[in-house]
C-alpha cells in the first residue's frame, strides 16, 4: 500500500515434537527478510501448537495522501502483475514427492523475494491500485480489486507469467484444496472464454505463497512502470490485462487482448 516497515513482531507456533533448532532455523529466516526489509525486529510471542505456523505483525509509516489501496482502478488501466503463477500446485507435488527439483528452486526463490523493489517502482511512477497475490489466488485477489474499485477487468490468459512446471502438474491432478475453494466463492463473478484450458483455470484459481503485486496502472505509464520494474531487477513483471467500464467485480479471461 505504499507504506515503509519499521516494526515487525514475530507470532509463532510450534509443537514439541519438532526440534527446537527448527523452530530457530524459522526465526532466523523471518529475521533475515525483515532486515533485508529495512526493519527490524522487536520481540514477539510464541505458542505450542500441534502443526507448526510462522508469520508476522508489521508496523510501518505511509503519508496518508500516498496510500494505494486495491480501490483505485479505473477505466483504461493497465494491470501488471510482478511475479509468475503456480506456487500452490508446484508445492502440492513436492508434498507428494512429484515435482522435480528445479521447479521447487525456482518457486523458493520467488517466494523468498520481497516486493520491496515492485512496491518502489509503483511508487515512482504513480499507479491506481495496487494488491497482492496469495491465498486467494490471481482471480480472487483481481475480483477484490474490480469489486473495490467497482470496475470491470479483462485479462489476457497467454500474458500471465506462470511457474514452468505449473501447467503440467496442474494436468496431473496436483492442484491444492485451496484453488477449488477459490473456484467455488469465485462462481458467476469469472466468464472464461471457451477455449481457456482447464489447467490454465486450475492456475489462476490456485492459492500463492508469497506472491508478486497486482498493479492497475493508467494506460500511459503502463510501459514506464514495465520499464522502471525492469531497471529494479522485478524481471518477471507482465502486463496482463485491462480495466475497463463494466459490471463492477465483473472478471473476464480471454485467450488474447
Amino acid at each position: 500500500m505504499g507504506g515503509t516497515p519499521l516494526l515487525a513482531l514475530n507470532i509463532a507456533c510450534f509443537p514439541t515434537c519438532l526440534p527446537v533448532e527448527m523452530l530457530g532455523a524459522i526465526l532466523k529466516g523471518g529475521a533475515d527478510k525483515v532486515r533485508e526489509a529495512g526493519a527490524l525486529i522487536a520481540g514477539g510471542h510464541t505458542v505450542e501448537d500441534e502443526e507448526p505456523k510462522y508469520g508476522l505483525a508489521v508496523t510501518g509509516l505511509v503519508h496518508p495522501d500516498r496510500v494505494i489501496s486495491n480501490a483505485g482502478a479505473r477505466a483504461g488501466d493497465l494491470l501488471v502483475l510482478t511475479k509468475p503463477l503456480g506456487t500452490g500446485i508446484i508445492l502440492t507435488a513436492a508434498k507428494a514427492g512429484m515435482a522435480q527439483e528445479d521447479a521447487v528452486a525456482q518457486v523458493e526463490e520467488s517466494m523468498a523475494t520481497l516486493n520491496r523493489e515492485a512496491a518502489q517502482a509503483m511508487l515512482a511512477v504513480g499507479v491506481s491500485a495496487c494488491t497482492d497475490i496469495t491465498g486467494f489466488g490471481f482471480l480472487g485477489h483481481l475480483y477484490e480489486l474490480a469489486a473495490a474499485s467497482q470496475v470491470m477487468v479483462e485479462v489476457a490468459a497467454a500474458d500471465i507469467p506462470l511457474f514452468p512446471a505449473a501447467l503440467e502438474l496442474a494436468r496431473m491432478g496436483l492442484v491444492p484444496g485451496g484453488a477449488y475453494r477459490n473456484r467455488e466463492y469465485l462462481a458467476g463473478k469469472v466468464a472464461f472464454a471457451p477455449e481457456i484450458e482447464e489447467e490454465i483455470r486450475d492456475v489462476l484459481f490456485d492459492p500463492q505463497t508469497s506472491g508478486g503485486l497486482l498493479i492497475s496502472v493508467p494506460g500511459d505509464k503502463g510501459e514506464k512502470l514495465l520499464a522502471e520494474l525492469a531497471r529494479r531487477g522485478v524481471s518477471g513483471a507482465r502486463l496482463v490485462g485491462r480495466v475497463v467500464a463494466g459490471q463492477p467485480g465483473r472478471i473476464k479471461v480471454v485467450p488474447q487482448l
